[in-house]
């Protein structure tokens, strides 16, 4: 995707994260984020928010923390995060392509990173605050999906700080129907996972489980944000609306178990 394309997801998925979370009211529970209800949703997307501002702004070359989230509550927090939201584009939209600062995954450029992550940050929240409407979670586009689905699988648990472990080796593979896009994910005792996608020419190794479905809902449920999804249930083949898990329900179990990003 185009670094323009993530900004307006970030755009797109921030207003919504808003007005679901004015729908919903800052009481309601987040099903998604077991614990949390939208206050506590809100203040943690305003901070990460304001925190990738202050990186892409500045620009900081070292990792620093954020501040703390705020306190701040009802109609005032739903501003705050409207604020900070409205900064993190307007930061991203205004920085050079040459910028550089600090990242934590590889990227073509560091605009590039803050861009894709915040894509994605903010469509996995705004899943969140949607949860806490009787509706729950909206689609998300397609091509969006599968590149979220791309960065979790082959950058985000790629890293040594992936928790998803396996007794033996195990293969996962993930299939996004609508779009396409095929990946292996090569998981072990010992390693973090290894993620790769599969060429139409290339022929895939046989898996142990698979996951397979419309990218926006296999996104979705690799993030673990759809209520009772398939990789939450035991079973050798379950459907979750058009969403299919077949093989080794104990990888399924194990991903949805262990792969929360810390």
């Amino acid at each position: 995707m185009k670094i323009t394309e993530y900004i307006d997801a970030v755009e797109t998925a921030g207003s919504a994260l808003a007005e679901a979370a004015a729908t919903a009211g800052p009481d309601a529970e987040v099903p998604t984020c077991p614990g949390w209800r939208v206050r506590d949703l809100l203040r943690h997307t305003s901070m990460v928010h304001r925190w990738a501002t202050e990186t892409v702004v500045r620009p900081r070359a070292t990792y620093e923390p954020g501040a703390a989230e705020t306190e701040l509550d009802g109609e005032e927090l739903l501003a705050y995060y409207r604020e900070g939201h409205t900064g993190l584009v307007a930061a991203l939209r205004g920085a050079p392509e040459d910028l550089e600062c600090w990242t934590f995954l590889p990227a073509p450029s560091s605009l590039a990173f803050w861009a894709r992550r915040q894509a994605h940050e903010t469509t996995v929240h705004r899943a969140d605050a949607e949860s806490a409407l009787p509706g729950g979670p909206g689609p998300v586009d397609p091509a969006l999906a599968a590149d979220g689905i791309d960065e979790l699988l082959c950058l985000l648990h790629g890293r040594d700080t992936s928790r998803v472990r396996t007794a033996g080796p195990r293969i996962l593979r993930v299939r996004a129907t609508d779009t396409g896009d095929d990946w292996v994910v090569r998981l072990s005792a010992t390693e973090a996972p290894r993620a790769e996608r599969v060429g139409q020419r290339t022929a895939a190794p046989d898996a142990d489980t698979e996951l397979s479905g419309p990218a926006g809902l296999v996104y979705l449920t690799l993030w673990n944000r759809l209520p009772a999804g398939p990789l939450a249930t035991a079973g050798s083949a379950r459907p979750a609306g058009s969403v299919t898990l077949t093989g080794d329900a104990e990888v399924a179990r194990l991903w949805h178990e262990t792969s929360g990003i810390v």
